[in-house]
């Protein structure tokens, strides 16, 4: 199996479970928690979790949360190679969840915006047979130079790469232009519709396979679809008896989807295994396994 290197953010988050729907000017009992976040370091631990071999090259800030992150991460078997920055807190991210599993977020990127090309050392990538990288990293102005420098770099040297979109509400058209390079782009269903304004999920896939080659969208209970543009193979979801949290369950699908992937693994067994791996981050809470 060859080693994945994932580039992109860690965060804290601050999860609140609301209880029901937020009281305007008012209160609306919680339950509030701190986990490990960040799409990035999220998809680094459900692939440690799946048995792979990875790397997670990010920033967190030179301080108690930051160091805690990267203890955390290194205890779920990742290779974090996680640089301390001196001048930003490690970043936080406030997530609501709704009854029923539904989440919103209001992230504060804090050390993320200091991601530097040094971060992905040479001899990392010659090592790699795949990068993945979180789409944060290049939506957020702050490291979106060394995000493209990853991509440019690995693309040179042979490597795999994977963008994953990250968040529909950030998306235009212009992130077509920074993604390039990548070989397989992994989005959900609306953020394929933001990258094609098509709200056929199929339609949106084969439209952006003609500029990177696979692309695989998530399509929530409804399984996930892939594509290289003219063959299309589907993947139910696995049913779950409850759903938690939302919050990771693309990021687990990538891990599943790409661990068989690195272990030469079809094409279909690589969906049915992002499914499994989605469907156990559904149905528990926290983003991280």
């Amino acid at each position: 199996m060859s080693r994945i290197v994932v580039l992109g953010d860690v965060m804290v988050d601050v999860v609140v479970g609301l209880s029901g729907p937020l009281a305007q000017a008012s209160d609306a009992p919680a339950e509030i928690r701190f986990r490990g976040g960040g799409s990035a370091a999220n998809t680094a631990a459900w692939l440690g979790a799946a048995g792979a071999e990875v790397t997670l090259v990010g920033r967190v800030g030179d301080d108690e949360r930051g160091r805690a992150a990267v203890d955390e991460l290194r205890a779920a078997g990742v290779d974090a190679q996680v640089a301390l920055d001196p001048d930003r807190p490690t970043g936080t991210c406030l997530l609501l969840i709704e009854p029923g599993g539904e989440r919103t977020m209001a992230p504060d990127a804090g050390a993320n915006d200091g991601l530097a090309p040094e971060d992905l050392p040479e001899e990392l990538l010659a090592e790699a047979g795949h990068l993945h990288v979180a789409g944060y990293a290049l939506l957020r102005e702050g490291s979106r130079g060394a995000a493209r420098a990853a991509i440019e770099r690995a693309s040179r040297a042979g490597v795999a790469v994977s963008v994953d979109p990250s968040s529909s509400a950030l998306l235009d058209g212009g992130f077509l232009d920074l993604a390039a390079g990548a070989g397989l782009l992994l989005p959900n269903a609306s953020e394929a519709h933001a990258l094609t304004a098509n709200s056929d999920p199929e339609a949106a896939a084969r439209s952006l396979a003609e500029l990177f080659g696979e692309v695989v969208v998530t399509l929530g209970p409804a399984g996930a679809l892939w594509t290289d543009g003219e063959e299309v193979l589907r993947a139910a979801a696995v049913a779950v008896d409850r759903v938690e949290d939302t919050a990771g369950a693309g990021d687990a699908f990538a891990a599943g989807f790409l661990k068989e992937r690195a272990s030469d693994a079809s094409t279909a067994e690589a969906l049915a295994a992002g499914c499994r791996l989605a469907a156990r981050a559904v149905g528990q809470a926290g983003a991280r396994p």
